[in-house]
């Protein structure tokens, strides 16, 4: 089934395609009074006819360009007619309540939903991020899939984007731009992402190129829109990972709206698959509100408010890895005291109103708070044997240390504390006059951090202390030659910073749609402008300003094939977050300046048919020449920022999509992605940064068994050639260029639907239920070793370095239970 449906799709990319398209398309879901699926629907225009499936579904090619007459016949209900205009290749949802009376719909122009496509936006259906199986599943857990979009990590929601970094994407949620906790190390810490999945109504997605409405960032921007409930229900989900509930509820004159979710999370699963044997006892939890006020015809309120306490403890107890070749195999054992116990707790709140003036002047006011207490408190202490493994099968100590080339042991400490309180308030317009659009904003945001940091590691080899390779000091020859310099730690960061930052910005941009010719052509324009001042104890930053042009062009011909051509771009700019301003030994350098970007995209947009279902091709070269450049080394998610502006850099690559229905009413996508990016650090040449992700496919992909629709299966599937990030991170990156292995992940689900409107349930407690479903995924389904970093242990006699391979998680299986009241 599945398998015969995916050689056709590898077999048609191979092969290409050149298909033209004069229909459109209309789908939808017929329901009768009682808003229960209704099938076998004839559903006829012209000389073309369908009928609805048991589901209620159906899905119908009309001619384009011309107005026709859809008619909805039932056996046991009234006839109901459409008249319905649409443009070639348009996909238009009409769902329908038929009833027993006789009835004639109105006349219905569509036209095209072409303003995301000319932006460039990338929208993805709520209901695909909810099943789609991934170790953390979710927005984030989507995005990877897509080209241009790099994440070597699932335990982790952050991600890279076209050679940027973690830092370096904006996330919006109803206008809001919300934040993460700062202190965040690795991947398994993170716990809950800000966004909560069943509260989701629109999702969408800008690699590059994105307005001047969107703020002062260099990658991406993530654009997120709740939905507002027209009545009450609930939704469940519960697994071993965690459960979640959601509960929307309505006045009864609609006046007032709200959704609120609940989310627990426990990576306990995840995280004991790894090498690691711990003892580990996290506790994610959040609570989401999003509440909704229409005052009037006019004016609007709504809160957006989020709490969330994040409490890692983690143990580590013991430790073997084996790595090396098959002539020479060696293993890592270590044997660890200690324990970490980190906390991050944020509280976030937010009031929108939006004051419609007229028909064609609406006024936005958005004011948000967001406050978050962080701590990472750990001390563990590893003693290591480094040694050859016994190769010899059917030996009594086959896979065990025979001989230990090495031995030593770290001790690893830390009290890092942090207290930060970001206060937005803004305004935002926007006028509408003919085919002409004007936006405009200004904002203003301070930033408080209060911070302190105490870090440091001792490390010895054999019983003789390591000294830093960053430090000069007398020469060490240990054991061959006695030391008498000072013993000092291998590294050691101790600062504290309370520091505020004071920023104005604001932004202004037109939009236009018009013809050329018989080609529809958008234009878009606009200015963005920032200004900055970082404040401290004993220190006081220069007052810094940017200002970011950016523009927008595309042309859609008027071709029997349906493409839309896009040009974009301009200056980027980004002023140093807070995080971007503490240097490799934890002190803030209040005058550190904008990172500055040229943007440059060109894109084609090519929508067709095939199996007379609807397909995109989306491909998009892009190129960026980076200036006043901050370097960073990246150890598993934890930036370390070099602080300062003595960098160059480009980045340039392809990014190519084909999504559409495979499977008819399912959307799935193929990506790929190539990039290169590098940096010229104070004119030493020019070397690979560390997001230098070369290659990258993506498969989301789902199905149903055809004689057995109620059972589903998802997956998603991604391969990552090898990242920068295997050398030691206190090395010179021009000493060291080590690649990591390439990440090679799949994740599958199953899924039954127990529950659904056209099921007849006989036991009274489960008639409650509109939607019940239990599930099977299965994580790293081929078993495959990811690594995400290297350990790199010394061995004081050879003097030789050893790069042991950090992997990521193996084979786990998780149930899953879903239910919708």
């Amino acid at each position: 089934m599945s398998t015969n449906r995916l050689i056709l799709v590898l077999l048609f990319i191979c092969v290409g395609f050149s298909l033209t398209a004069q229909t459109a398309r209309i789908k939808g879901i017929i329901l009768d009074s009682n808003n229960k699926p209704i099938d076998n629907v004839n559903v006829v225009c012209l000389s073309k006819a369908t009928q609805s499936n048991t589901n209620g579904f159906f899905d119908l090619a009309v001619p384009a360009n011309q107005k026709v007459i859809v008619i909805f016949t039932h056996i046991s209900l009234k006839k109901t007619t459409l008249s319905v205009q649409l443009k070639p290749n348009e996909d238009y949802e009409f769902n329908l309540v038929m009833n027993d009376r006789e009835e004639q719909m109105g006349e219905v122009i569509v036209v095209s939903k072409n303003k995301k496509r000319v932006q460039g936006i990338t929208t993805i259906e709520p209901e695909v991020i909810r099943k789609i199986p991934g170790a953390n599943a979710g927005i984030e857990n989507i995005l990877k899939t897509l080209p241009g979009v790099n994440s070597n990590n699932e335990l982790s929601t952050q991600y890279a984007v076209r050679g940027g970094n973690y830092d370096e994407n904006l996330v919006y949620v109803n206008e809001i731009e919300v934040y993460r906790p700062f202190l965040i190390r690795s991947g398994q810490q993170e716990g809950l992402s800000f966004t909560n999945t069943d509260l989701v109504q629109n999702i969408d997605f800008s690699a590059g190129g994105f307005q001047a409405k969107f703020g002062d960032k260099l990658s991406s921007v993530l654009d997120i829109t709740y939905r507002k409930p027209t009545k009450f229900g609930a939704t469940l989900e519960a697994s071993l990972l965690g459960g979640s509930l959601a509960i929307d509820a309505a006045s009864k004159n609609k006046k007032w709206t709200a959704i609120t979710g609940v989310r627990y999370r426990n990576n306990s699963l995840l995280v004991k698959s790894q090498e690691t044997q711990t003892n580990f006892t996290p506790s994610f939890v959040d609570i989401q509100t999003n509440v909704n006020y229409q005052a009037s015809d006019r004016w609007q309120w709504s809160f957006l408010g989020n709490i969330s306490q994040n409490k890692y403890q983690y143990q580590p107890l013991t430790r073997q890895t084996n790595f090396g070749t098959l002539d020479k195999p060696m293993a890592l054992l270590v044997y660890y005291e200690g324990k970490e116990n980190d906390k991050y707790d944020t509280y976030f709140g937010a009031i929108k109103s939006v004051f419609k003036v007229n028909d064609n002047f609406t006024l936005k006011f958005i004011g948000s708070v967001f406050h978050t207490l962080e701590q990472e408190h750990f001390d563990i202490f590893a003693q290591y044997r480094l040694g050859d493994v016994d190769s010899n099968i059917g030996s009594e100590t086959f896979g065990n240390v025979n001989y230990s080339k090495g031995i030593g042991s770290q001790l690893n400490h830390a009290r890092n504390d942090l207290d930060a309180v970001i206060v937005n308030t803004e305004m935002k317009g926007i006028y509408d006059w003919k085919e002409n659009q004007l936006e405009w904003g200004i904002k203003y945001t301070r930033e408080s951090i209060r911070d302190r940091v105490v870090e440091w590691e001792v490390i010895d080899s054999a019983g003789f202390s390591i000294n830093p390779p960053i430090k000069i000091l007398p020469k060490n020859d240990q054991p061959y030659s006695s030391y008498t310099g000072p013993l000092v730690p291998y590294q050691n960061v101790r600062a504290t910073n309370f520091n505020t930052i004071n920023r104005f910005s604001g932004y202004a941009q037109w939009s236009r749609k018009d013809k050329i010719g018989s080609s529809e052509v958008w234009y878009n324009a606009g200015l963005r402008v920032h200004n900055w001042e970082v404040l401290g104890d004993n220190i006081a930053g220069k007052s810094q300003i940017t200002i970011s042009p950016r523009a927008q062009f595309a042309i859609k011909p008027s071709w029997e094939k349906d493409m839309v051509f896009r040009l974009s771009g301009g200056l980027y700019h980004q002023p140093p977050f807070y995080r971007e301003l503490r240097d490799a030994d934890g002190v803030v350098q209040p005058d550190i300046k904008a990172q500055q970007s040229v943007h440059i995209v060109l894109s084609n947009d090519y929508s067709f048919k095939m199996w007379n279902r609807p397909f995109k091709l989306v491909s998009e070269l892009y190129y960026k020449s980076l200036t006043d450049v901050n370097t960073y080394t990246i150890d598993n998610v934890r930036i370390r920022y070099a602080a300062t502006n003595n960098a160059k850099a480009y980045a340039q690559g392809l990014d190519v999509r084909l999504n559409g229905e495979f499977v008819p009413g399912t959307e799935s996508w193929l990506s790929f992605g190539y990039l290169k990016t590098e940096e010229n650090s104070a004119d030493k040449g020019y070397i690979a940064r560390p997001t230098d992700q070369r290659l990258k496919f993506g498969l989301l992909f789902q199905d149903f068994m055809p004689n057995i629709p109620s059972v589903k299966i998802y997956l998603n599937l991604v391969y990552n050639t090898g990242l920068l990030g295997g050398s030691p991170s206190y090395a010179d990156p021009y000493l060291y260029q080590n690649r990591l292995k390439d990440y090679r992940r799949a994740d599958v689900g199953f899924s039954k639907v127990l529950i659904n409107d056209k099921t007849n349930v006989n036991r009274s407690w489960l008639k409650s239920f509109k939607e019940l479903e239990i599930g099977l995924e299965i994580f790293n389904l081929f078993n495959n070793q990811n690594a995400i970093t290297n350990t790199w242990v010394r061995d004081v006699y050879s003097k030789n370095q050893y790069a042991i391979p950090n992997y990521m998680t193996t084979r786990v299986f998780n149930v899953k239970l879903n239910a919708r009241l």
